[in-house]
């Protein structure tokens, strides 16, 4: 294992995090407060309690899940891609470092920014919302978990696009919209009968509804099927990245 490839790589991706602090860090944070203030204290004071809980506190496994799949997928993909917009991505490749350790560095570096940003977003909430955690342990590994498997993700769509454009296709079109149908602002229980059984065919449903139980003890799904689904997303995507860099596809073109 050649860990001075692995440090320097994510050592690089950690300092370029911090030269653009307010981009990466401050702007994400700042926007999940607005979230908050809007449906935490305008809005949530006017509706009832969810399961028990009351919605302002309800909404921040939702809201904290938002930010992290964003934000892992977008660190990751970028993280790559500008090695192969540079054209940088061939002296890595021809460097005595092997693909699970470039994918230790840039998946690693990207997940680390996740949680830092998890972590930041969780303690702001508290200057908002009053809030519990039942399952601590559970939350941190449902928090670490997602942030590995959506890097990875991210480390794929970065590897599979071709120009800066497609870099936000996915996260804009697919994973976005998909977060936000997914049971972030609301629980699935409270939809028509036809649309609960439409809404479990959405993965991000499992993954709010697992980390939302980590909290309160509640959730839509059972969450062994939540921590399986995310480790069988996980598993998917180590097998699509072993397959890029075992035929070089978009790598090596």
């Amino acid at each position: 294992m050649n860990f001075h490839a692995i440090r320097a790589i994510y050592r690089f991706e950690m300092a370029r995090t911090f030269r653009t602090l307010m981009e990466s860090i401050v702007s994400p944070v700042l926007s999940t407060s607005l979230y908050f203030v809007v449906f935490g204290a305008a809005i949530g004071s006017r509706m009832g309690e969810v399961g028990g809980v009351s919605y302002g506190a309800f909404i921040i496994p939702g809201l904290i899940m938002l930010s992290l799949l964003s934000e892992s997928i977008s660190n990751a993909s970028f993280g790559i891609y500008m090695p192969k917009w540079a054209g940088t991505i061939y002296e890595l490749l021809s460097a005595p470092v092997s693909a699970f350790e470039i994918i230790i560095g840039y998946v690693g570096a990207a997940a680390t920014k996740s949680l830092m940003l998890g972590t930041l977003i969780l303690v702001t909430a508290r200057f908002f919302v009053p809030y519990e955690i039942a399952h601590p342990l559970w939350m941190l590994c449902f928090l670490i978990l997602t942030a590995l498997t959506f890097s990875l993700f991210g480390f794929i769509i970065g590897l599979w696009a071709d120009s800066f454009q497609r870099l936000q296709l996915v996260p804009l079109m697919i994973v976005t919209p998909l977060t936000f149908l997914g049971g972030a602002f609301y629980s699935i229980n409270m939809l028509p009968p036809v649309w609960q059984k439409i809404a479990l065919f959405n993965p991000v449903v499992y993954l709010v509804s697992g980390f939302r139980w980590s909290f309160y003890g509640m959730a839509d799904v059972n969450v062994g099927i939540s921590a399986a689904a995310i480790l069988g997303f996980l598993a998917l995507c180590l097998a699509i990245v072993w397959w890029i860099f075992r035929t070089g596809w978009k790598l090596k073109n």
